[in-house]
């Protein structure tokens, strides 16, 4: 990158089926001028999430499509190089929506500053962003958990999932994860503090997911949807509440189709999806709280962070493929 220009990363062309690296276009940009009430913004680190493979196709869903040739949409977290915004100066560390890119610019409205002196700046794409607060509103506001409880969450080892088992636990649930091999499930058992956890991998799904809930199971968390949401619902208890906040299991276009379909009638469920954006009243005192947890080691997370801007495609690739540990992060500096 030189002083005028700058590396992003745009959407060539629209996934059929899997994402390829194809799909993705490095491109250089020109450093703009700012205009008054704008901020220019050096990124340090870019957010790969789920929900981008959804936005990268013209599939009518709760947000406008990624345009093809633009700069791939993303959360971002960087410092501020230059400003002509009132509320931001040249070295406030800021959290935005700058996509896949080096730098960015702002208006302000999307952009957040941010503390790093108890939580690194990573955490705020994670933990103390917007998987935490994913986390938090399905459990506080959905799934309405109480102390005893049993709470299922599937991909208990990802950036979300991770989060809601161990908020969980601070409220005296048992909780339960499904995560994808020996290593992650060690993990959400061993560091995160889960009572158990289910390798979906090990081909025993539904006696091993029967095993850990022996009391049955009163909410859950769904990050995929498919076998592992099957196997669920005949052990639900009555009344029992389902956050659906994603279908990884179907990100590749597929239909995700529900088995078990008659257990939301006799057991009485609710099943309640919902985008964490749309609640952003409820943000600052969710990302208070995640803070505060973070800051004082009771809320643990972990981070797989890939090196440079080239990287982000095949990182984003690997994340939809389950291959990533924790919160996926590109590094630009």
């Amino acid at each position: 990158m030189s002083a005028a220009t700058y590396q992003r990363v745009v959407l060539a062309s629209r996934p059929r089926g899997e994402v390829q690296p194809e799909n993705f276009r490095i491109e250089s940009a020109n450093v703009p001028d700012l205009a008054d009430g704008q901020v220019l913004v050096r990124n340090h680190y870019l957010s790969l999430d789920p929900y981008m493979r959804g936005r990268m196709s013209e599939a009518k869903s709760y947000a406008a499509s990624q345009a093809i040739g633009e700069t791939m949409i993303g959360g971002t977290a960087g410092e501020v190089v230059a400003s002509k915004h009132p509320k931001f100066a040249a070295g406030d560390m800021v959290v935005g929506q700058l996509g896949w890119a080096e730098m960015g610019v702002s208006d302000g409205a999307l952009l957040r500053k941010v503390d790093t002196t108890h939580i690194p700046l990573s955490a705020y794409l994670g933990v103390v962003g917007m998987p935490g607060m994913t986390a938090w509103y399905g459990l506080n506001q959905i799934m309405m958990p109480k102390e005893g409880h049993t709470i299922l969450v599937s991909a208990a080892s990802g950036a979300v999932g991770s989060a809601v088992g161990q908020l969980a636990k601070l409220k005296g649930c048992r909780a339960v994860g499904i995560a994808g091999g020996p290593e992650k499930c060690a993990y959400v058992v061993n560091e995160l503090g889960f009572d158990a956890c289910v390798d979906y991998k090990a081909g025993k799904l539904e006696a091993d997911l029967a095993a850990a809930v022996p009391d049955g199971i009163d909410a859950i968390f769904e990050n995929v949807g498919g076998a592992g949401f099957d196997a669920a619902l005949p052990l639900m208890n009555a009344f029992g509440r389902i956050a659906l906040c994603g279908l990884i299991a179907g990100y590749n276009g597929d239909d995700v189709a529900i088995r078990n379909m008659r257990y939301m009638l006799t057991s009485r469920l609710t099943i309640r999806g919902f985008i964490v954006s749309e609640h952003m009243d409820l943000w600052p005192q969710g990302l208070g709280e995640l803070g505060a947890l973070v800051a004082s080691g009771k809320l643990k997370y972990r981070e797989t962070v890939a090196p440079d801007l080239a990287s982000a495609p095949e990182a984003f690739i690997g994340l939809l493929k389950g291959r990533n540990f924790g919160k996926q992060l590109v590094k630009l500096i």
